[in-house]
């Protein structure tokens, strides 16, 4: 029997939301259940990276200057070990809208991505920009695109055809552009249309404000049922500044409800079929509305095809980890050895 390898999670953000909801579809995967046990560590922003007994660890940690550090020392440690890196957080849009001294924070980045063996994008579209930017060494570079368990959103009912509930689902971050669909919506007339916003996050109070107790729109803080939400709504609205991925996009498509995305980064193809709308005017947004609410006929998304994750990650696991970890089995015992063959 061969042994199975073994995979370390390493994160330093667990706020309920994309990447934990990611790492749990990969601990769900029956075939990387067959190939490996996974292992999570919780590790405090600013804090030593602990030493780790892996086959194979995968970062999904923020890149900064301050964490910088502690990469190299821990790449130095574990100078045999396979160690991969999700990248949850970079992408165009978000370099364009937060990033004033581009060359410095690309330096970074280059510094960072070549501490470690491979490095993942999460949508094509962030990985056209590393390749572009010349963020990642030759060869590096591997897409697996984010995933969470589709099934229950597959069996929720079609909605009618006029959309009357608006769902704005995610973190309250300016991110995610709820700003610009709240102003936009409130410039809607129509007393019967409601808008959900569903999330917590630093902008609540910002956000509330701007709804100026405009009773259609409903603020539900975060809720631990994403099946449920989607099946309150029947238009998704994502006017976010930037994206790897949207896995809110993925949902809503399974969930055969309309779709209207911010044209950036990987909402491109999560949200593949949507209507996109570019740039983040009120006003382009609310003719936007009006469109998807006031079409006779419902305009529905592409249904994503079901994959799972794991398949992925087991072909990245036979190019990474097998190599070293048959190595490190050939310098053991020939008892031990054995045992793991």
């Amino acid at each position: 029997m061969t042994a199975k390898l073994r995979i370390l999670h390493l994160i330093d953000d667990t706020t309920p939301g994309g990447v934990m909801r990611v790492i749990e579809h990969m601990n769900s995967s029956p075939n990387l259940a067959r190939e490996a046990q996974q292992m999570l560590r919780v590790v405090g922003r600013g804090a030593a990276l602990p030493p780790c007994d892996a086959d194979l660890v995968i970062s999904h940690l923020t890149i900064n200057w301050r964490s910088l550090p502690r990469l190299i020392a821990f790449r130095a440690l574990h100078s045999a070990v396979p160690i991969c890196h999700v990248e949850h957080s970079y992408t165009e849009a978000f370099t364009a809208h937060n990033v004033p001294f581009k060359a410095r924070f690309f330096t970074l980045l280059r510094t960072a991505y070549a501490l470690f063996d491979r490095v993942v994008a999460v949508s094509s579209a962030q990985a056209e920009w590393m390749m572009r930017r010349e963020l990642v060494r030759s060869g590096a570079l591997s897409v697996i695109p984010s995933s969470v368990a589709l099934e229950p959103f597959l069996k929720l009912p079609m909605p009618n055809d006029r959309a009357r509930v608006i769902g704005a689902i995610g973190r309250l971050h300016r991110q995610k552009g709820f700003d610009v669909l709240i102003k936009a919506f409130r410039t809607l007339p129509d007393p019967e249309l409601q808008l959900y916003v569903c999330g917590t996050g630093p902008e609540e109070a910002a956000l509330k404000a701007l709804a100026d107790e405009d009773a259609r729109i409903r603020f539900f803080g975060h809720m631990n049922d994403p099946v449920a939400v989607m099946d309150a709504v029947d238009l998704v609205v994502m006017p976010s500044r930037w994206e790897s991925f949207g896995l809110v996009a993925l949902e809503a498509r399974a969930a055969k409800r309309r779709l209207l995305c911010a044209d950036v980064d990987g909402l491109r193809e999560s949200g593949a079929g949507a209507a996109f709308v570019k740039g983040h005017d009120p006003d382009v947004w609310a003719q936007a509305l009006k469109a998807h609410i006031n079409a006779t006929q419902r305009a529905a998304s592409e249904s994503p095809v079901l994959r799972d994750i794991g398949e992925d990650w087991c072909m990245l696991l036979q190019s990474m980890a097998l190599p070293r970890r048959k190595a490190r089995l050939q310098s053991l015992s020939p008892s031990r050895s054995a045992l793991a063959q």
